[in-house]
């Protein structure tokens, strides 16, 4: 998954897959953790020795790295369009596409998968993109059972949110699901990517917490301008930084398949051609990957909860090594050691 480290003046992110040891070091300037219009650039050729440092096993403390989930949002209604006829993207038909019938059964079996693995239990908190068929594929595979009425409890989503046809959503028993600009799909020119405003968003998905988007309306979203890819790229990695300001260890990311794959095809250039793959493949509507991100940089500032300094009561601990070396020294004849 992904590492985030700085030297001098510039970030390394490294990304692990929960199948394969180190995956790959890309190193990008300080000056784009903030800005997002950069490109972003990385060698596809290895030597043979890179060939055979690849499978070499990588350490890392624990409480700097954080798992994360992957997801790909479910079939949406422009996917089907889109496939017969490119230029049903441009139509105004399809703003904030929502999820079609088939869609939402891809959203059933991953729910059931994410419960029976227990991935459910583990996870803290869940990022979804800010738009309507992100957010219905974060609630229906993260969120709690079927709503009923409560004064005290809000559901994540009413009936029919988006012609869904489904019954509201309760906020029980299921991780925060988080609203973020950061991971949403290619900004501009196709009404399918812009967003609705927050205030009709949060009226659909009332427990869904939209407190970090700042514009109401889709300030980001131009008619005329399309987010080039370095671009997408470019966000993608501010998005991996920014991961690690949280201070949950285990996230699951709902977002689009053109942020996934530009964000991703960043890392893996210095693995095996079948991991690097295995990282930035294309995904299938409402696929799942389990990858993990280490903070290399200290970007972060948890400490361990599982780290013990030992020594407690204190008490002499010379290790048997650095006794026989100081053995050797005290040995060593004057004149060797001049």
């Amino acid at each position: 998954m992904t590492t985030t480290t700085t030297c001098i003046n510039s970030t390394s992110i490294q990304l692990f897959s929960s199948s394969s040891s180190l995956i790959s070091r890309f190193p990008v300037p300080s000056s784009r953790i903030q800005g997002a219009s950069h490109l972003l650039s990385c060698s596809f050729s290895l030597s043979r020795t890179e060939m055979d440092n690849v499978g070499s096993p990588s350490l890392f403390p624990l409480h700097r790295c954080k798992t994360i989930h992957l997801v790909r949002h479910a079939q949406g209604i422009h996917n089907v369009e889109g496939d017969k006829n490119y230029k049903a993207y441009m139509s105004p038909e399809y703003f904030d596409a929502h999820l079609t019938q088939l869609g939402w059964q891809q959203v059933d079996n991953l729910r059931k998968h994410v419960h029976s693995s227990g991935l459910i239990k583990k996870i803290d908190v869940v990022i979804t993109s800010p738009l309507l068929r992100t957010i219905q594929t974060a609630v229906g595979v993260f969120g709690g059972e079927g709503y009923t009425d409560r004064m005290d409890v809000l559901p994540l989503m009413v009936a029919n949110a988006g012609n869904s046809s489904r019954a509201a959503i309760s906020s029980l028993d299921c991780p925060p699901i988080l609203a973020v600009e950061l991971c949403r799909e290619h900004l501009g020119v196709h009404p399918c990517d812009k967003r609705r405003s927050v205030s009709e968003s949060q009226c659909l998905f009332p427990a869904v917490d939209f407190s970090l988007i700042e514009s109401d309306d889709d300030s980001l979203w131009k008619a005329d301008v399309r987010e080039t890819k370095e671009e997408v790229a470019a966000r993608g990695m501010n998005f991996m930084n920014w991961l690690f300001t949280r201070k949950e260890k285990e996230i699951a990311i709902v977002t689009h398949s053109g942020f996934l794959f530009h964000t991703l095809a960043a890392f893996g250039n210095d693995c095996h051609p079948l991991v690097k793959k295995e990282i930035s493949s294309h995904f299938a509507n409402c696929e799942l990957r389990s990858m993990v991100i280490v903070d290399r940089s200290m970007v972060g500032s948890d400490s361990s909860w599982t780290n013990y300094p030992g020594k407690i009561p204190s008490g002499i601990d010379l290790p048997s090594d650095a006794a026989d070396e100081k053995n050797k020294e005290k040995d060593t004849p004057n004149s060797l050691q001049k």
